[in-house]
């Protein structure tokens, strides 16, 4: 039997992870486009829920697209199935329905991934068909160097059923986490909003109280977001673990402000709204910042005390372009243009230079 699914593209925004490539083929596979719902929230939140995974969200563990797409109604449920051949029962079952599934894997065990037997890594992928005769899956993968194709049903089988274990000094981050052959079912109404003026009005006033009246000041928002960077410094010094704890937090709010960067400038565009091309400036601003946080937490493990002078002074440039940005989307919504006074960027943080390291 072979099973091949219509409509599958790879789809990739620059600053995305797995979480959001996957997110993006599955959407457009839909007929969605993949900004204009991945890109519409934004804001901060961590309720401490750390979990050592690419596609990790913070605060999102049981519906992950819940946190990817709150204003448009999406949702989605991990399946956790007792071992490899019933994961493969389950996830061919989906095919034949005609669902394409996401499924975690360890890159440990694709031969397309650069980390392939040589570092383990919880990934996310999009599965869109089988050839029993063949012994074959049908897999995309947009995450560089990006793979569209088949790999041998066995291969795909020990990637998701691996431990994910930690090998040597270069399993970071997303290890000691195992892929338990997990897959994820996703649902979204039968008719999405439209990408319109006053949709995206409601997405930023929506953002704006997330931001500047969140439900829990200690964990969200502005508020939120300066509590999580301050105690994390504070702690540095004497547990190494921070270092994990910030590079992974990072990630999904990197991914999510670059996003909504690009579903700004698209509304720009769009509906001829210069306010809005010019918030979007901003909001990449706060990404490159944090992209650059993210570079440098990264490599502060080796002397953390001696790191901390300049990831506080990251920090303090990342909080006042996040808060230039905040005071632009309350001026967008109130119909006036603002006085925008930002920080210099730092070489480091300048454009092009992105936290990533393909695995």
């Amino acid at each position: 039997m072979r099973v091949e699914l219509d409509g599958i593209r790879p789809w990739r925004h620059e600053l995305g992870h797995c979480l959001h490539t996957t997110a993006g083929v599955l959407l457009a596979q839909r007929g969605a486009e993949p900004v204009e719902i991945l890109g519409a929230a934004w804001g901060f939140h961590y309720p401490g829920d750390l979990r050592r995974e690419e596609y990790y969200l913070p605060g999102f563990a049981d519906s992950l697209f819940s946190g990817l797409a709150p204003y448009h109604g999406i949702t989605s449920r991990w399946h956790t199935p007792a071992d490899a051949e019933q994961g493969w029962r389950q996830v061919r079952a989906e095919l034949i329905a005609g669902r394409p599934v996401a499924v975690a894997a360890d890159n440990f065990h694709l031969p397309f991934r650069p980390a392939y037997r040589d570092v383990h890594t919880n990934h996310l992928l999009v599965v869109h068909g089988f050839d029993e005769e063949r012994a074959e899956v049908l897999v995309t993968d947009p995450v560089p160097p990006a793979f569209q194709g088949t790999i041998a049903l066995d291969a795909f089988t020990a990637a998701r059923d691996s431990g994910n274990p930690v090998r040597h000094d270069r399993d970071l981050f997303f290890t000691a986490n195992p892929i338990g052959n997990r897959w994820l079912r996703v649902d979204h109404p039968a008719e999405l909003p439209a990408f319109a003026p006053d949709f995206v009005r409601r997405a930023v006033a929506a953002n704006l109280r997330g931001l500047t009246e969140p439900d829990d000041a200690a964990t969200s928002g502005l508020a939120g977001l300066r509590g999580f960077l301050a105690g994390a410094w504070e702690r540095l010094p004497d547990t190494e673990e921070v270092v994990d704890e910030v590079f992974i937090v990072a990630g999904p709010v990197l991914a999510v402000t670059g996003l909504h960067a690009a579903y700004l400038e698209r509304a720009g565009r769009r509906f001829g709204d210069s306010r809005l091309l010019e918030l979007s400036r901003l909001v990449d601003t706060v990404a490159h910042h944090w992209s650059a946080l993210r570079i440098a937490v990264a490599t502060a493990r080796p002397d953390r005390a001696g790191a901390l002078t300049g990831l506080r002074r990251r920090s303090a440039r990342l909080v006042a372009a996040h808060e230039n940005a905040v005071h632009a989307m309350a001026a967008h919504l109130s119909g006036v243009s603002p006085t925008v006074h930002e920080p210099p960027l730092s070489t480091a943080s300048g454009h092009g230079m992105r936290a990533h390291g393909w695995r």
